[in-house]
């Protein structure tokens, strides 16, 4: 009997989020928590939904979302991130949202940090991106 290979039937992944600077978790101002989520943190912490809600989430105009705190390298991150290895505290207890971005194979930010890295000639450097919600000039 010979030995079968078989293929990965998931699609192939273009990113490592361990060799990014979690620009997810930090250049948006908001990361939006449903009750689901909640109970999650919740039971990730040991403590009721209730308490989950009120220790690690916020109102951000009217949604609920994950606490933020400074960054040492953007202005503001999630304020579950760990900000020496950048990686998710709460890799388990983590919120839907964080659980399927990107979304796709490819990841945006970790596309600009490679091409800036490689364009730069510098393992160091970290291209700034900043999320800005603006009108343009038709009011759209």
């Amino acid at each position: 009997m010979t030995d079968k290979v078989t293929k990965n039937s998931g699609p192939r992944l273009h990113y490592d989020c361990t060799k990014c600077l979690a620009f997810c978790c930090s250049i948006y101002e908001r990361v939006a928590v449903t009750k689901r989520d909640i109970a999650r943190l919740g039971k990730h912490f040991g403590v009721s939904a209730e308490e989950a809600k009120r220790r690690y989430t916020t109102d951000f105009q009217g949604e609920r979302v994950l606490k933020r705190v400074k960054d040492v390298v953007f202005e503001e991150t999630c304020a579950f991130l760990d900000q020496k290895t950048r990686g998710c505290t709460i890799y388990h207890g983590r919120p839907e949202v964080c659980r399927t971005y990107p979304g796709q194979s490819r990841c945006a930010y970790y596309d600009v940090l490679k091409f800036e890295r490689t364009q730069q000639d510098d393992p160091n450097v970290v291209p700034q991106v900043k999320i800005i919600f603006r009108e343009d000039e038709a009011g759209e």
